[in-house]
């Protein structure tokens, strides 16, 4: 007896479940908000350096004269430069009537454009030029929290149960989020960013396990899809938030703000049954169960319960007897030919479409128009991305999607390359169909990747499949530096990469309607 037969007695989605789920899928509002807010909390606005007789109040506009006699002229960008200066006597007799030498020096310090953004963490703390690589590495560090969030709280939740790491998450990240919007420099800014993208971990993914663990079998994948629904909510609330609180620290205050609400889940919140009984803790899971049958309105046959009590101590015993027999590792996908070559696929795979995503959903204010609105359609693509694979995920194949979309997202940002500097919208409209068509092949890859690994080492494939995806996600902002030597060259990097991890993913095999394996031999058979 197992715990998906109780559910065909209490349902597999009923009312009990359907409520704790939808609280569940709320907290994924807040991640968001705290992943794709970087974007304005530390964006980029236009700069130039400061000049001699310019006091700190200085405006950004200058008279033409005025700069072509103060800056150097940037051959590369086709502009004046925004990180060097003439080195020229500004007395104003000297000033009127005399053109500089050509001799440049760097700025010591800046006068920002604040027409679109009245501040930013880059406009406090100066990281333009030679620093510019920091604001790549905030979001890096934040990415890298994510990873160790994986990993910690993934352990925790595993040894000490869902719900109590759920709230720890849920506080931990309260408190960085606040403590981040008062931090006096910017190291300490990066660090407490990497705090609460390992709080996002504990928060989204175990509050995703402890939802998925209610659910019937035939309602996972649409329970699974759905919840992302919430997550692209927060994407374009982000926006939203930011279009109307300008000041950068307010705003870092606004994204952790709603996490005081969820507090309030230690009331309505129950511990995993599936956890519960897994710890032998059956007396505990067996109220919850009876609670969740009196919420739906039927009724749980007591021989039912006994015996997946019965079960549960069962194999508890057979597990402590067979403690030190060995288990299947990581390493078991890579000593067989064909588990080989599919688990390097399927982890390059994870790499391209966690890149690439974030990639493009931090690259929106490089693409020109207004930074707010790119934000809001890179967001609001996400919808169609996730209902197109609610009406196909079943019908098409796991593979079809993903190869699809991979390659028609990589075309379509290649082809950004080529758009005449007139055509902005043209290269927006290109840019978001690359991050629809990404949505959707990452939407597809968790499904298509938990389907390939055999059972008995699918929780390892998983976690270092996600591994992979969050060292793509490191790498992107760094990517999009690129933009700053030319705008379409981060599209020509992910769209490369799209396009080479889609055609990989044809060698994969199809697991639609297929018997999936179970052991390490039928792993390497299965798609020979």
């Amino acid at each position: 007896m197992a715990f998906d037969d109780v559910l065909s007695h209490l349902g597999e989605f009923g009312r009990y479940q359907k409520r704790i789920y939808f609280l569940l899928c709320l907290p994924g509002i807040s991640c968001a908000l705290h992943k794709l807010a970087g974007v304005f909390l530390q964006a980029k606005a236009d700069h130039r350096c400061r000049l001699p007789f310019e006091s700190d109040n200085a405006t950004y506009g200058l008279a033409p004269e005025v700069i072509n006699m103060s800056y150097p002229w940037d051959d590369a960008l086709h502009t004046w430069s925004s990180c060097r200066r003439l080195d020229a006597n500004f007395t104003p007799e000297y000033f009127e009537s005399n053109i500089p030498a050509n001799r440049t020096v760097h700025c010591d310090s800046w006068v920002y454009n604040r027409t679109k953004y009245h501040s930013s963490a880059v406009m406090e703390f100066d990281l333009v030029c030679e620093d510019a690589w920091l604001r790549a590495t905030a979001d890096a560090l934040f990415m890298f929290g994510v990873l160790l969030g994986s990993i910690i709280f993934g352990d925790l939740s595993d040894r000490f149960g869902r719900r109590p790491i759920f709230f720890i998450s849920l506080v931990s990240q309260l408190v960085s989020g606040l403590t981040a919007a008062v931090l006096p420099n910017y190291v300490s800014f990066m660090l407490a960013r990497m705090v609460i993208g390992a709080t996002t971990s504990g928060v989204f993914l175990v509050a995703y396990v402890i939802a998925m663990e209610l659910v019937g079998p035939s309602k996972r994948l649409f329970a699974g899809v759905v919840c992302q629904f919430f997550f692209t909510a927060g994407y374009i609330l982000t926006a939203f938030l930011a279009y109307f609180i300008k000041d950068w620290r307010m705003l870092q205050v606004a994204l952790s703000l709603p996490g005081v609400i969820f507090l309030s889940y230690w009331w309505f919140i129950p511990e995993s049954a599936r956890w519960l009984i897994s710890k032998n803790r059956t007396e505990d899971a067996k109220r919850i169960i009876l609670q969740a049958a009196k919420e739906n309105r039927v009724s749980v046959p007591s021989d039912v319960l006994d015996d997946l009590i019965t079960t549960s101590e069962t194999e508890k015993t057979a597990s402590q007897e067979n403690v030190k027999e060995s288990k299947p590792s990581i390493l078991d996908l890579f000593r067989y030919p064909n588990l080989r070559k599919k688990s390097l696929n399927i982890f390059f795979n994870w790499f391209v479409n966690s890149g690439t995503y974030y990639g493009l959903s931090w690259n929106t204010s490089n693409l020109g128009g207004n930074d707010y609105l790119n934000f809001f359609i890179s967001g609001a693509v996400e919808i169609p991305a996730y209902t197109f694979l609610l009406l196909t995920l079943n019908r098409w194949g796991r593979k079809t999607i993903l190869c699809s979309c991979m390659v028609l997202g990589g075309v379509a940002l290649l082809l950004t390359t080529v758009i005449p500097p007139d055509m902005n919208w043209l290269l927006i409209t290109l840019a978001m169909i690359g991050k629809l068509a990404i949505t959707s092949s990452y939407g597809t890859i968790y499904v298509f990747s938990a389907e390939q690994f055999p059972t008995v080492i699918r929780n390892v494939g998983l976690g270092a499949s996600s591994t992979c995806a969050r060292v793509g996600g490191i790498l992107a902002p760094y990517a999009n530096l690129l933009a700053d030597y030319w705008v379409p060259l981060p599209l020509l990097l992910f769209g490369a990469l799209a396009l080479t991890g889609g055609l990989s993913a044809l060698l994969l095999p199809e697991t639609l309607n297929k018997k999936l394996p179970d052991t390490i031999r039928e792993g390497e058979k299965f798609g020979k």
